[in-house]
């Protein structure tokens, strides 16, 4: 996915993190494409990042943090309400994504890749692919504890590095005592995943689903579909289709 030149598809996107900077450190570079490129983005975060360094006014001030860095990526930030290192990928962490995806109309997600040390992280990832199990675009991010990672789709960044940069400073309470979120090792990622996409700077991502659209524009829809190309017998056709 290459944002230069790109016309607006108009999509609506959203991106998932368990805690504040997760979603920057991700696919920063690639949310900032997508606005660019005339996409609505939606950032849900599910945590307040209640145990992540710093003292309390630190950690009462990630909130501040976060909203300051979707304001450099020119997105919008939800919060999921639940608590740092207490994630489970229950109905209701279930439900909450559900809500966000049914407020936002996205159609395309990022979250988090589904093999990771941290456990908000994994879990996150399996609430979001029970409630994105209907939507033909999920794609899955790297974080720095991030275990097994096989990317196979990659967005150009190498427009938007300073921008991503600039985002992930606004969480100065957990950048300035992270080794992983260093600027020069996040364009060295940048620049790896781009050698492997034979581009100059990428951020790569693991599909769940990606279905690539090749006429954003509205398109005509048959008024009826052949009886021989149906896959639900005529006479059930009308009957509500339920726990799918």
């Amino acid at each position: 996915m290459d944002g230069a030149g790109t016309r607006s598809t108009g999509r609506s996107v959203l991106a998932i993190g368990a805690h504040p900077d997760d979603i920057e450190l991700g696919c920063g570079g690639a949310l900032l494409a997508h606005v660019a490129a005339g996409d609505t983005v939606t950032m849900l975060v599910m945590t307040g990042g209640e145990n992540g360094p710093g003292d309390d006014a630190q950690v009462i001030g990630r909130r501040t943090e976060q909203e300051r860095a979707a304001r450099v990526i020119g997105a919008t930030v939800v919060w999921g309400g639940l608590r740092d290192c207490e994630v489970v990928a229950d109905s209701a962490a279930i439900r909450r994504v559900e809500q966000v995806l049914q407020a936002t109309a996205a159609d395309l997600v990022y979250v988090h890749a589904p093999d990771d040390s941290h456990q908000d992280h994994r879990a996150i990832a399996a609430a979001t692919l029970g409630a994105a199990r209907r939507l033909p675009r999920v794609l899955h991010y790297q974080s720095p504890s991030t275990l097994t990672f096989a990317p196979t789709v990659y967005v150009d960044v190498t427009a938007h590095l300073t921008g991503k940069l600039a985002a992930l400073a606004a969480h100065a309470s957990q950048v300035e005592r992270s080794a992983m979120v260093e600027p020069d090792a996040i364009v060295a990622s940048a620049r790896h995943w781009g050698a492997q996409a034979r581009i100059g700077y990428a951020e790569a991502f693991q599909p769940t689903r990606m279905v690539l659209d090749l006429a954003p524009a509205a398109r005509a829809v048959p008024a009826s579909v052949p009886a021989a190309w149906s896959l639900v017998p005529a006479h059930t056709a009308s009957m509500p289709v339920r726990g799918r």
